[in-house]
């Protein structure tokens, strides 16, 4: 089987109060949290409010297998706020890693629309796909590396932190 969704990279859980809830996970083992970088860093962006997206708080932990991240959605109208005041906390994505020059057209050629998707200018980005009343969950992919021809050979050693 080929398509986007072949390699998992990270869970993201929306959460009421970000603090509340990353004291607790690290209360039991799971941190430390770091705080996502800026999403205005994403300037080719299609959502339905960018103003709620830039209010968007994340931050994320990297595990031995796989990424987690917590989301603050603000209040106002986006789809994480409204996933978590229809359904409360839990999972609202499943990201996947796959480049984002194919993603969008891998996802609509299965039948999937695409709910929101962004890029960095060094090429890195995410596309969202809405699966939400199909599955309970938003599929996602996201291009971790940048992409060669934006960074002219220099790709970090550390892949930067999923969205």
């Amino acid at each position: 089987m080929t398509g986007p969704f072949r390699t998992l990279h990270h869970i993201c859980i929306v959460v009421r109060d970000i603090d509340r809830a990353t004291a607790w996970y690290e209360s039991i083992g799971i941190g430390p949290w770091q705080p996502y970088p800026p999403l205005a860093e994403y300037t080719s962006l299609e959502v339905s409010n960018p103003e709620a997206f830039a209010a968007m708080t994340y931050r994320y932990v990297t595990l031995d297998n796989v990424q987690l991240q917590l989301c603050q959605p603000p209040e106002l109208d986006c789809p994480q706020r409204r996933f978590l005041d229809e359904r409360g906390e839990g999972v609202f994505h499943i990201g996947f890693e796959h480049p984002w020059e194919t993603a969008s057209a891998e996802g609509e050629a299965v039948g999937l629309g695409v709910l929101m998707r962004g890029r960095r200018p060094n090429g890195t980005g995410f596309v969202y796909f809405d699966t939400l009343e199909q599955t309970g969950v938003v599929l996602m992919t996201r291009q971790t590396a940048p992409t060669p021809s934006t960074t002219q050979g220099n790709v970090p050693k550390e892949p930067p932190p999923a969205r």
